[in-house]
């Protein structure tokens, strides 16, 4: 029997695994640990996804907590040396580990198991921005070169890894895993009290979600941002699930009373996976720099102002509705009087973005 290990440590990371940890599940022939680091450990997080997306509680949790960058990797890489040396001194060695994303735990949990002669696949291998002052993208980089298996999420994945070298049977183009989960659960979300709740309805209002440094930490940035989103909250309803990072920010800035004159733009809570796929599966538009949600808005259709200058998911621009209008202010208004026109573009949903990913990617697993 094939021992495989999947690694969890932040919220993408669970939409990923999700579906394929369902899919090893299925096969008699393989068995699953799974491995929460606890790099995000707040409940709306990290554990409500579990519920949310019908994962089995991890078998170990590492409970990493928050730190710098380096305190962070090195947590995860002393805890997954312990649990991948346990594992073979019991008579359990692990055969592969799987690692998926670019945070932290990825790039850590996958030195730690190549240290000790550990195959790793990584999935959505292959992705950059080519803008090295991202940490996700040292951590891009750093795990490719030291996996053998590398699972791509759409062409531009594959061509990087090629001209960096790897070779092409160590290649997969698979698909995204990511969109497998949405397209599972996007009815079940939309079947919730969510827009209800909220006084929404369909179609009828945007969805806010800023947590990088380039948009919150400086206040010259993040004030003229959210003069736009209260000037637009005018002819639309804005619901804006705020990061814990981001509510510090808009604290210390003083920004908070300039939210709170606009009764139309809404500051909640980070939300589990259905609430928060319940809001942007229906709205008029999402305004992110979240890389996931490039790739969800692409999947359901809905216009997307991702505020970032570069972006590792270029298919979400080329093919699907995603705009790249960096930190500029103007830009986002520009954008959304076009979104509040009707005369934004339009876009498809990518080629083996079709939901059966992870049973292609259990297969490869399983072959190996």
């Amino acid at each position: 029997m094939k021992s495989f290990a999947l690694v969890a440590g932040a919220r993408p990371n669970f939409v990923k695994i999700a579906p394929i940890l369902r899919a090893l599940e299925q096969d008699r022939a393989v068995k699953s640990l799974l491995i929460h680091t606890g790099q995000h450990y707040d409940e709306n997080l990290s554990d409500i996804f579990f519920a949310d997306l019908g994962i089995r509680g991890p078998d170990i949790s590492l409970g990493v907590g928050s730190g710098s960058h380096a305190k962070q990797t090195a947590e995860v890489m002393v805890g997954m040396e312990r649990v991948l040396v346990e594992a073979a001194q019991n008579g359990n060695p692990i055969d592969r580990l799987v690692v998926v994303g670019d945070v932290n735990s990825t790039m850590a949990a996958a030195v730690a198991a190549a240290k000790l002669n550990i195959p790793v696949a990584h999935v959505e291998a292959g992705l950059r921005s080519f803008d090295r002052t991202m940490p996700e993208e040292i951590n891009r980089i750093l795990t490719d070169v030291i996996c053998d298996m590398l699972l791509v999420s759409e062409p531009a994945g594959v061509e990087n890894l090629k001209r960096e070298g790897h070779a092409d049977e160590h290649i997969f183009l698979v698909g995204n895993v990511m969109i497998d989960t949405l397209l599972t659960q996007v009815e079940r979300a939309r079947a919730r009290d969510t827009l209800e709740r909220l006084s929404l309805e369909p179609h009828s209002y945007g969805v806010i979600t800023l947590h990088r440094p380039s948009n919150v930490d400086r206040p010259e940035v993040l004030g003229p941002l959210v003069d736009v989103l209260v000037e637009v909250s005018s002819q639309l309803d804005l619901v804006f699930p705020i990061h814990p990072r981001t509510m510090a920010r808009l604290e210390a800035f003083g920004l908070q009373a300039t939210i709170g004159s606009a009764p139309r733009l809404r500051c909640i809570e980070p939300l589990g996976y259905l609430d928060f796929l319940c809001l942007t599966s229906q709205a008029k538009v999402i305004v992110t720099d979240s890389g996931g949600l490039q790739e969800e808005s692409t999947a359901l259709g809905v216009p997307c102002l991702t505020m970032r200058t570069n972006t590792e998911r270029p298919i979400t621009c080329t093919e699907g509705t995603s705009t790249l209008i960096g930190s500029s202010a103007g830009q986002l208004k520009a954008y959304l009087k076009q979104v509040l026109t009707g005369s934004y573009k339009s876009g498809t949903r990518p080629a083996l973005w079709d939901g059966n990913a992870s049973g292609r990617i259990a297969r490869i697993l399983g072959s190996c």
